[in-house]
């Protein structure tokens, strides 16, 4: 795979994390007024599809840019991506209805589709073997700062200026990510020039067996994630945050994942990622409880905190697992695979929260306690799962 030096925090490296901050930030920046926009256009009532129909898309949309990851290269799968986020933040201004608004958002969840299966893939590419736990916390904390600053500022600046000044503000961030990506050397040596035929996916394209351990590990954790994109803006307003307030929760969850991810990423590396996914599956099923009866924004606060401690040890670990297990040839459609299983496992926390909350605040603790029960069976799994052995044939 090319010729880049496996060295960690080189260019390559930083100008990658750049780029995935300005990303983040791009499109999480809308997600704090999406439910009021909707709302305001009559739409109250699928508040849960404007995660979901965004996932929905980002799934679909993995196989092909793994293969294409594999083939044309890293860098224009990430421009894709990057290039979604700038032409979305232009259209939104411009909905006028609630199926306008949800179509958007599955044009939209394509960013999510290619992007970062490019950003892995190219992580796995250049970073050595016994440090990828640490790369990724690096990336990580990067990338969550960006899901910090953006839905901070969305409402920011929504209050201050104007919604379409916010969505404007979000596809400038998309067109930064892609300038970024300019300056860097493309990893795979033996590409191949784009023909639609590279577009035709069969089965052996959608799923890589030897990663199916961690894509369910984070299948079942990551479920929790959608209900929070959901249901938080709600939450929050229900406990009295309004305007800027709305976003507090995703600054105090990020703050709290940038700090752990230092130590969990070289702790996978230490001691394998299976053992740090289990105290992180374990730490998300107490802290989506926790949230779920929480009566004073301090509470939930407090509980974006714990929550955010919990996501920021299992996203590396569950990522560094991912490539461990992946063919170097293959790697594209490993994270694809398991982008897969990431996106149906926010896709569906979002539509079920969606469906369980129902608008009303009394159905809060029990939105929160399934997330905490599909946290608790990836602890499970974990713990009584056979996947070593599986994992252990898939690499003979």
């Amino acid at each position: 795979m090319g010729n880049v030096e496996k060295r960690i925090y080189g260019l390559q490296f930083w100008l990658l994390c750049l780029s995935s901050f300005l990303f983040f930030a791009s499109f999480n920046m809308v997600i704090p007024e999406l439910p009021d926009y909707l709302s305001s256009l009559g739409g109250e009532d699928y508040k849960g599809l404007i995660i979901a129909i965004f996932t929905l898309t980002a799934g679909l949309s993995r196989p092909f840019s793994g293969r294409l990851a594999d083939t044309v290269g890293r860098i224009p799968v990430m421009v894709i991506g990057s290039l979604v986020c700038v032409f979305s933040g232009l259209i939104y201004p411009f909905v006028g209805s609630v199926f306008a608004l949800l179509l958007l958002r599955f044009f939209h969840g394509f960013s999510t589709g290619f992007k970062p299966t490019g950003t892995s893939a190219y992580i796995a590419d250049i970073v050595a073997f016994n440090r990828r736990g640490e790369a990724l916390g690096v990336l990580g904390v990067c990338a969550s700062t960006g899901m910090a600053l953006g839905p901070s500022i969305g409402p920011i600046l929504a209050a201050r200026f104007s919604l379409d000044f916010m969505f404007y503000t979000s596809s400038v961030m998309g067109l930064l990510s892609v300038l970024v990506l300019v300056g860097m050397r493309e990893t795979v040596s033996n590409k191949v020039p784009f023909r639609w035929g590279l577009l035709r996916i069969t089965r052996k394209d959608i799923f890589e067996p030897r990663v199916i351990a961690p894509s369910i590990v984070l299948l079942l954790s990551v479920y929790s994630f959608g209900i929070i994109l959901t249901v938080i803006p709600d939450f929050s307003l229900h406990l009295g945050l309004e305007n800027e307030g709305k976003g507090l929760f995703f600054t105090y969850f990020t703050i709290a994942s940038i700090l752990i991810r230092f130590i969990a990423g070289k702790a996978s590396d230490k001691y394998g990622r299976p053992g740090v996914l289990k105290i992180s599956t374990i730490g998300i099923t107490l802290a989506m409880i926790y949230i779920g009866f929480a009566e004073q924004p301090w509470e939930l606060f407090l509980g974006a905190g714990l929550l955010g401690l919990a996501a920021g040890m299992n996203a590396p670990a569950a990522f560094a697992w991912t490539i461990d297990l992946s063919h170097p040839t293959r790697r594209g459609k490993a994270m694809a695979t398991m982008y897969i299983a990431l996106e149906i496992g926010i896709g569906l926390g979002a539509l079920i929260s969606g469906w369980t909350y129902a608008n009303d605040p009394s159905n809060f603790p029990l939105t929160f306690l399934i997330g905490g029960l599909f946290a608790f069976a990836s602890f499970l799994y974990l713990l009584f799962g056979n996947y070593q052995k599986k994992i252990m044939e898939e690499n003979l």
